[in-house]
């Protein structure tokens, strides 16, 4: 356990409340890492929790960072992890598989954070929404990218709409546990430290791991493959305020944006690697300032903190720390901070802010009349520097430079594709397999006779058999958990009911509050509860009296909280369609509408043709009440759409809600039926 959110809130009732957890994991004997040790995740993985070809789970939605050092890490909620503490059991629904190649190798000034970020924003069609995704390529590949970078795909796997990232575990990943356990086993001897780490890291755990590592099966199927050539890619920036939004540097750069407060915080970019970076780029500028570390500009605060304390202490021993303290950046400590929107240094409204860390959403760094940029060590430290978003001018363009390679498949040309006989056999079976169950689904399509009798799900006592109301379209896709639910209510324990009715969808748009109604029918666009873990996403909608949501996609940490909150949703893509195409949600742009002049006056010398009238471009409404009824017919799994009063009636098959979701909902929660199983137990 590790208290690593809000850890510069002194008030008694936070200090209260962690004391009340070391207590807790004193009594039940769990390993403790107190206020400033670290991040969570970056400790998870320093410390040896984290095994190559193991899984573990932690209760936010950055567990996918685990990926980089080969360990399958993916988010539970907080709900799921207190039941899984009572009872040992949690729940799955197994994901698609999607594999990722890499080619090439990573150019000079190119980094791990450009690779996710170059990702999210060249594949921003949720191409991998829900997906696990395993990274692979060739050994030079991988040899471009170390540990610290694959740490940092991984994590933001999670903006990328994945449920986990992992890497290989090879020759790259078994120099780094090396080094790790002879540190571990130094500081062991020397008696600097009673801590458990070489129980955990250890050559002798290592050699066991590496005689024999875990890798895909060969021959395996994929959903989806994708790749991505590392060699063409350049330094790209995220945003503002999306990180499905990436630009290249070079292009940001001639824009002259300004910026107001720079950030090298959080557990992507805060290593004793990521550090060196910043540093570097004032060590290079004082090279030509007289040998004098320049100072950052003086319309920027620029704060940094480190992912664990362990990476603090390296970085001021080896004096990147130091160079940046007296370049003027401000030390915070090591934990969570700015990127979740508490402490000192968030975001005022109309200021621009870049940072190393892995979410820009707008109103997640401070006001949501704020821009918010995502960059790599080196860009935010040369953007604090410059005052404006820029570069420390390390990477240079190839002459045959053309542009980014990506797309679907594995990148490598069928002339240049060199295989083995086993290989080549792999290949072989796997096309026939396809081929056989084309033909399946082709005979199965064939066969004629009787329609069979419509289905039915099994609908519990106590359970609605209908759920029905008026639409309320929000109409936007990755409408994230910080739009539904603002970060700065998160972790006030004391927030009531009705105030959680009154923040719902704050962050997204202001007047959601005033314009839905108890008992009204959500509906919005794909990728919907994407972002954080976050419960009160769901429990904040329900607060609202509004008792189902309705989207083209979910992202699936939000629909792990429905269940488990007793929120029910349902993905209807062609509703979605269908409300746009009605409601356009694109905003008719200006136009100009010739005027017929009367027939009377056209010998008239003193009146002139009458000019073009303009009509004003039309405004998006985020927020609309639609006039259409929605109704879900639990027992026949089928929606039915009423277009409006007099408007078209249509329905379609939805996937059924099984009995052991509807008991959980039921029952007001996850929560509740745990307490009921145990005392059924008892």
């Amino acid at each position: 356990m590790t208290l690593d959110h809000d850890v510069q809130n002194e008030s008694d009732k936070n200090l209260q409340k962690y004391r009340q957890i070391e207590e807790f994991a004193k009594k039940h004997r769990v390993d403790f890492y107190p206020k400033y040790r670290g991040i969570g995740h970056q400790i998870m993985v320093e410390e040896g929790y984290t095994w190559p070809g193991t899984v573990v789970v932690a209760s936010d939605s950055h567990s996918n960072m685990y990926g980089g050092v080969g360990c399958l890490g993916t988010p539970v909620v907080r709900t799921d992890a207190a039941s899984l503490w009572a009872t040992g059991k949690t729940w799955w629904q197994i994901p698609p598989i999607a594999k990722v190649t890499f080619t090439g190798t990573l150019p000079k000034g190119v980094t791990g954070k450009d690779v996710i970020v170059a990702l999210c924003g060249l594949f921003s069609k949720d191409e991998v929404l829900n997906h696990a995704i395993e990274f692979t390529g060739s050994e030079e590949t991988m040899e471009s990218l170390l540990v610290d970078d694959r740490l940092t795909i991984a994590n933001m796997t999670t903006e990328w709409g994945a449920l986990t990232g992992l890497f290989p575990i090879d020759s790259v990943l078994q120099r780094w546990l090396r080094y790790k356990a002879t540190k571990a086993a130094l500081y062991q001897q020397s008696e600097l430290t009673d801590a458990s780490t070489t129980k955990r890291i250890n050559y002798k755990r290592l050699d066991k791991l590496f005689a024999n590592p875990l890798s895909a099966d060969r021959g395996a199927k994929y959903a989806k493959t994708l790749y991505l050539n590392l060699s063409t890619l350049s330094p790209y920036v995220s945003g503002p305020n999306s990180v499905k939004v990436a630009t290249p540097l070079n292009e940001l750069a001639t824009q002259d944006i300004k910026v107001n407060r720079a950030y090298l915080v959080s557990c992507t970019n805060s290593r004793a690697s990521d550090f060196a970076a910043a540093a570097q780029v004032f060590k290079d500028a004082a090279e030509s300032n007289d040998g004098i570390i320049p100072s950052v500009s003086k319309d920027v605060n620029f704060y940094i903190a480190a992912a664990s304390a362990p990476e603090q202490d390296a970085a001021e021993a080896n004096g990147d720390w130091g160079v940046l303290v007296e370049a003027g950046a401000k030390p915070l400590p090591a934990g969570c901070g700015p990127c979740i929107g508490l402490g000192t240094g968030l975001l005022e409204p109309g200021e621009v802010g870049i940072s190393a860390s892995n979410r820009n959403f707008k109103g997640r760094m401070g006001s949501i009349e704020a821009k918010a940029y995502l960059a790599s060590p080196e860009v935010v430290a040369a953007s604090a520097l410059s005052g404006k978003i820029s570069g420390p001018g390390w990477y240079e363009r190839p002459a045959d430079w053309s542009g980014v390679v990506r797309g679907d498949g594995d990148g490598i040309r069928e002339e240049d594709r060199m295989i083995t006989a086993e290989e080549a056999l792999d290949k072989v079976i796997g096309q026939l397999d396809a081929l056989v169950e084309t033909a399946e689904k082709n005979l199965g399509g064939e066969v004629t006779g009787p329609i069979e009798a419509e289905s039915l799900t099994e609908v519990l006592p106590g359970f609605p058999e209908k759920v029905e109301g008026e639409i309320v379209f929000c109409d936007a896709d990755n409408i994230n958990t910080d739009g539904i639910y603002p970060g700065k209510y998160t972790y006030q324990d004391d927030v009531s009911v009705d105030k959680m009715a009154e923040v719902c969808m704050e962050n997204y748009d202001i007047a959601f509050s005033s314009i839905a109604k108890a008992g009204d029918i959500l509906v919005s666009g794909f990728n919907f509860g994407c972002g954080s873990s976050r419960e009160q996403a769901a429990t904040a909608i329900l607060a609202k009296k509004i008792p189902l949501v309705v989207a083209g996609s979910f992202g699936n940490i939000f629909s792990r909280n429905s269940i488990n909150n007793a929120l029910m949703g349902v993905e209807v893509p062609r509703l979605v369609q269908r409300l746009r195409e009605t409601f356009s949600a694109n905003p008719k742009e200006g136009s100009q509408v010739e005027m017929a002049e009367p027939s009377q006056n056209r010998e008239s010398l003193d009146s002139p043709p009458p000019a073009p009238q303009n009509t004003p471009k039309e405004e998006k409404m985020l927020t609309r009440r639609t006039g259409w009824m929605f109704t879900w017919d639990v027992r026949r799994s089928k929606v039915v759409i009423q277009e409006g009063e007099g408007g078209a009636t249509w329905s379609q098959k939805v996937g059924e809600l099984p009995p052991n979701v509807q008991e959980i909902i039921a029952r007001g929660g996850l929560e509740n039926w745990v307490k009921n199983e145990i005392q059924f137990k008892n």
